[in-house]
């Protein structure tokens, strides 16, 4: 049976984050939220869509910007790695540069993700797999069904994200790199990056040298 899910990649203003909307029926979830609240509304209200869910892959600034309103505005529950949650309301002067609106410090997500299994929107299967490095609490979404993974910051098409912001460690950056790969996910698979140009397995693969299997 064909799915009757929709993924969007989203590049709200002001253009910098790859956010993502999905949605099935008449219910969606947004991932890494960039951007600001109204400007969310907009689209959800264009596309007759009612919020029901949000997912950060990770709590920088440019991934969370829109989080804590739109979960308050459609109380609604907002999902991030635990680890992470001290980095809510840090990294405030990023948000200075593209003119949004400061993060609150006691501002959080209402609930923690732990990596297996899990269903979004209560319909679509998605594995939670956690990758550590760039934060403490990062993770990476993978939707069997229709051959997506999001990375977050990660792993990019030909990098992979920093590691030295406040809980980031190459190390562990690196172990979570090899575990993605060591996943074996299909060539077909479509990579979207927290920034940047798409990608697919098969060309990370071939063209991303830092995607590799650990080192003996």
């Amino acid at each position: 049976m064909k799915s009757q899910s929709k993924f969007e990649i989203l590049r709200m203003p002001p253009e910098n984050t790859n956010s993502v909307l999905v949605s099935n029926g008449g219910d969606a979830a947004i991932f890494d939220p960039w951007g600001r609240c109204d400007d969310w509304a907009r689209i959800l209200e264009a596309r007759n869509l009612t919020l029901r869910e949000i997912y950060a892959t990770h709590g920088h600034p440019d991934h969370i910007s829109a989080a804590p309103d739109l979960s308050a505005r459609y109380d609604v529950p907002w999902y991030m790695g635990a680890a992470d949650r001290d980095l809510v309301g840090w990294g405030n002067e990023l948000l200075d540069f593209f003119g949004l609106p400061h993060i609150c410090a006691h501002c959080a997500p209402s609930s923690d993700l732990a990596s297996g299994a899990a269903m979004v929107l209560g319909k679509i299967p998605m594995h939670i797999i956690a990758s550590p490095g760039h934060t403490p609490g990062g993770m990476c979404f993978y939707f069997p069904d229709e051959k997506i993974l999001l990375t977050g910051d990660t792993l990019f098409r030909d990098g992979f994200g920093r590691y030295d912001f406040p809980g980031g460690d190459q190390k562990t950056l690196f172990e979570s790199i090899s575990n993605i790969y060591n996943l074996n996910l299909p060539d077909d698979v479509y990579v979207v990056h927290g920034h940047g140009p798409d990608s697919t397995m098969e060309s990370l693969r071939r063209e991303n040298p830092y995607f590799r299997p650990a080192k003996a």
